[in-house]
């Protein structure tokens, strides 16, 4: 595989776009079914690819991108319990320098050059649970769910022994966050009395603690041997501590289990030292742990670090190295993506690595199974890869799982090389490379079924519609059907008018369709009229548009008149491209992409059909302290002195203000540190409100 910094930008956004329908099918196996179908260090390197072609192609960044994702929608037959504050996952380190990168960055952006501790602990592999205690009484506790939103499993949660019912001294709210798990033995001794019950054993004990702690009948949850781990907090009436490790402390005070081989410590050296010490003694801890969790000790510089869309700065997991295997490649598939990617997977004959048993693989592109990269170059000594081969797998590194190498000794003489195709295995239509693409699409748009159910999968995806009962595997059923079928995203709105009318055919009268479930998910359409502005940009599933930029963009323009107006006005040169294109965080190939999609005309007509069924509601901003700055664009330049350039960014926006990267006529404060130019002459020009960093200090303090 290609390094990220040789990537084209054309082989990102292929990459990104394979990447996407493989994270988000783990984290539905691994959160939602509890049945994961890979391990946690191969589902975390690949994500951690993900990121890192975003970050150095951003424009590149998906509709469906994951780093936008935490965990998985809760599952159904639970009651719902909104966060107080989010679940968030964490950034990942897999090298050495990973972790010397952490702490680099976490100076970079603070400017800070004194001294910086930090705790280390085992990162448990279980299962993640938010207990809140009111006046010291356990009154709930969830599930993580999607990180906003997790099932409600307090009758639950009270039958672990490691989880206190009252609390003495504790905050008046207090919410403590930690991880259920099953020891080793006690994981054997429960597979034995469900074997001698003549029950279905258990796979291992991550499973086992998700599915105990899950289930709809309390008393099998009691039946098991869960235990907890308290690792942190959400929202608190007072603070446990000023650091870390007092605030861990704190809570083993109250009663909590907290890992006692947490530690604090100085400086990136002595983190990995605590990393390999732990890595040592991983096989005789007695429970599974899949890597080290390192963070900020002090509790004010967690503050100011805060945090992204959907991980903190100040907290890094540096996991554990996986596993290689090898097996025979059955056969080459290819699949065709929303955008129109073909995409190469190999059918392995399934292979246990590390726990897991793998039985597809990534082949990338077809210069991948040719054996040479995007310059012609050869990987893997040239070999390519043919049907029939025994392969390597490798579930560590930038994607996982994926063929690393190939066996040529047992390769059947008479095997033919494979041949990509050239025409969309799923429409016909031609499938074209670019000059400098390493991906084919098809060329057939909207006429590609493949294409269509994709881009309806994505509609009704976690982050964008959501609209319960109406998953994938019911759009496939709808998308085909001819009597009631779901081409476009409005004619899901039309089901409901569209059954009543078919009095042969109604979906009552269908297997695997009651009276109860049509009335549950018609129901769950009609809700979903209401909508977000953000929902619906991302939902719209427009290249390079991801759930990050539905939100930044819908804060920008607030309504959807003003979104559609500004984007359908907008072509390079004119005001309403330099508004879009000014907006931090939009940049010239989203721009082009979202003004392409509002100028095809099959693609607006299907947009402008949806929304006429929709009341579109303005993004729903987190709450935020009363500030002075709420509601304004604010633009910085030239050099700060007192914060970086990022921490002021991200304090802005706590503050709840909108940050551009240019100065426009929709401008409403200018920041200016020493140094600035060409944007200070444009704010002058245009009669902007400039102040210096003493007063945005003052500002941003409220004073």
């Amino acid at each position: 595989m290609k390094a990220v910094d040789e990537l084209t930008i054309i082989e990102a956004r292929a990459e990104l776009a394979d990447l996407a329908l493989k994270i988000s099918g783990a984290n539905r196996a691994y959160h939602t079914l509890d049945a994961p179908v890979m391990s946690d260090a191969e589902y975390d390197l690949l994500k951690r690819r993900n990121a890192a072609i975003e970050g150095r192609f951003p424009e590149a960044k998906l509709s469906d991108s994951p780093t936008e994702q935490i965990g998985a929608a809760p599952a159904e037959g639970f009651g719902k319990i909104t966060h107080s504050l989010p679940m968030l996952s964490l950034e990942n380190a897999f090298a050495d320098e990973d972790v010397q990168d952490f702490e680099t960055r976490i100076r970079s952006f603070l400017g800070f050059a004194d001294q910086l501790t930090f705790t280390a602990e085992p990162k448990i592999d279980g299962l993640s649970l938010s207990l809140r205690y009111e006046n010291g009484n356990l009154v709930s506790a969830a599930t993580r769910g999607d990180g906003e939103v997790g099932e409600d499993v307090t009758a639950n949660a009270r039958t672990i022994a490691d989880i206190p019912h009252c609390l003495i001294g504790a905050p008046d709210i207090l919410e403590v966050r930690g991880e259920v798990y099953i020891a080793h033995k006690d994981f054997q001794a429960l597979n034995e009395r469900l074997l001698l019950a003549k029950e279905k054993g258990l796979a291992n004990p991550r499973n086992a603690a998700a599915g105990s702690l899950r289930q709809l009948d309390v008393r099998i949850t009691a039946s098991r041997p869960l235990k907890f781990f308290a690792y942190t907090w959400g929202v608190l009436s007072r603070p446990l501590g000023a650091t870390q490790i007092e605030s861990l402390d704190a809570l083993r005070s109250l009663g909590f289990a907290v890992n006692p081989l947490t530690v604090l410590c100085a400086n990136p050296e002595e983190m990995l030292a605590q990393y390999r010490r732990i890595e040592a003694q991983r096989a005789t801890l007695g429970y599974d742990i899949d890597g080290v969790v390192y963070k900020v000790n002090d509790l004010a510089l967690q503050s100011r670090l805060g945090f992204r869309s959907t991980t903190p700065r100040w907290a890094i997991a540096h996991k554990f190295p996986a596993e290689l295997a090898w097996t025979r490649l059955e056969a080459i598939d290819i699949q065709v993506g929303r955008t129109g990617a073909l995409s190469p997977v190999a059918r392995l004959s399934p292979v246990t690595v590390g726990g897991v048993v793998v039985s597809n693989a990534t082949l990338h592109n077809e210069d991948y199974i040719a054996g040479r990269d995007s310059k012609g170059q050869a990987i893997r000594a040239g070999k390519d890869i043919r049907v029939g081969d025994w392969v390597q797998i490798y579930r560590a590194g930038d994607v996982i799982p994926k063929i690393a190498e190939v066996d040529l000794a047992h390769r059947v003489p008479t095997a033919p090389p494979f041949v990509f195709p050239s025409l969309c295995p799923e429409c016909g239509s031609e499938a074209h490379r670019e000059p400098g693409d390493s991906v084919r699409r098809c060329t057939g748009g909207l006429i590609c079924p493949a294409q269509g159910v994709e881009r309806l999968k994505h509609f009704v995806s976690r982050g964008a519609f959501d609209i319960e009962g109406l998953g994938a595997k019911q759009v496939e059923y709808f998308f085909h059907d001819p009597e009631l079928p779901i081409k476009t995203p409005a004619d899901i709105f039309s089901l409901a008018l569209r059954d009543d009318q078919n009095p042969l055919k109604k979906l009552k009268n269908r297997e695997g369709y009651g009276a109860a479930s049509i009335t549950k998910l018609f129901a769950a359409i009609e809700a979903r009229r209401k909508i977000g502005l953000d929902r619906l940009i991302f939902a719209l599933g427009i290249r390079h548009v991801g759930e990050t930029a539905g939100v930044i963009l819908a804060r920008h323009y607030a309504t959807w008149p003003a979104f559609e107006s500004g984007v359908s006005l907008a072509e390079p040169g004119n005001a309403a491209w330099s508004e879009l294109t000014s907006i931090d965080g939009v940049g010239a190939v989203m721009a082009q992409s979202l003004v392409d999609a509002f100028r095809n005309p099959a693609e607006r007509g299907a947009i402008d059909a949806l929304v006429a069924q929709l009341d579109i509601q303005p993004v729903q901003m987190r709450a935020v302290q009363s500030s002075a700055i709420v509601g304004l664009t604010v633009v910085f330049t030239g050099t700060l002195e007192k914060m970086t350039r990022a921490e002021a960014k991200a304090r802005a926006e706590a503050l709840g203000a909108k940050v551009a990267g240019s100065v426009s006529a929709k401008t409403d404060l200018l920041v200016a540190g020493p140094g600035a130019g060409s944007k200070a002459k444009e704010a002058e020009k245009l009669g902007i409100r400039m102040i210096n960093e003493e007063e945005w200090l003052l500002l941003a303090a409220g004073e």
